[in-house]
């Protein structure tokens, strides 16, 4: 069953649940917190990342960031959430990272490609698992997709791990398939199709 993209009015609404976390779409008043996490988060996160713009930090950048978000929402081709540890009231929330199914791809495809990062304070605690276990119900329950792919470095043990222990098997070896970080860098490809066995599947 294919479902029509959201529109904008429906997904400021959307609210994902699992275990400890709650995700949704990032919002004007998540700057400060967004931005202070990245920065102290910096030295853990360039390695697997691209390279930050001069002002990645910025008011403006995210302002800019959620224009693109919502645009790619409105045509169904990018969701894209913010991650929460959740609290006993919505002002204890606690941001520690963010998840994005991107590159979806309709007709005979049925397919889109998943992206994570965490806070460094955050990071081997299992938020992550719980927050990429609830985009995977997501993507195969109300998007209808058949197969979400993922690609990480073939050092990024963690990653690597994580993407195991969800149920992703991996499928290839792609050179310098991503510049991460200034530079060209191969990447291990895995992948999960809708019926595989999976952590927390329903």
């Amino acid at each position: 069953m294919l479902l029509p993209p959201f529109r904008s009015s429906q997904w400021r609404s959307l609210r994902l649940e699992r275990g400890r976390v709650l995700l949704r779409p990032a919002q004007q008043r998540d700057w400060r917190a967004w931005s202070q996490l990245r920065l102290e988060s910096r030295a853990f996160l360039t390695p697997w990342e691209p390279t930050w713009p001069y002002d990645a930090l910025t008011r403006g950048a995210f302002r800019r960031r959620l224009r693109v978000y919502n645009q790619e929402m409105r045509d169904g081709g990018s969701y894209s959430f913010l991650v929460f540890r959740r609290g006993a009231r919505e002002q204890d929330e606690m941001l520690i990272g963010g998840v994005t199914l991107s590159n979806v791809r309709r007709g005979v495809a049925q397919t889109g490609s998943l992206g994570y990062w965490i806070g460094g304070r955050f990071a081997r605690q299992g938020y992550m698992t719980e927050a990429l276990a609830a985009v995977l119900d997501f993507a195969f329950g109300h998007l209808g997709l058949h197969r979400i792919e993922a690609a990480c470095l073939p050092r990024n043990a963690a990653s690597r791990a994580l993407l195991a222990k969800l149920g992703f098997q991996e499928e290839g070896y792609a050179r310098e398939f991503l510049r991460i970080n200034g530079s060209w860098q191969d990447h291990v490809l895995y992948a999960l199709l809708h019926d595989d066995v999976r952590y927390g599947g329903d």
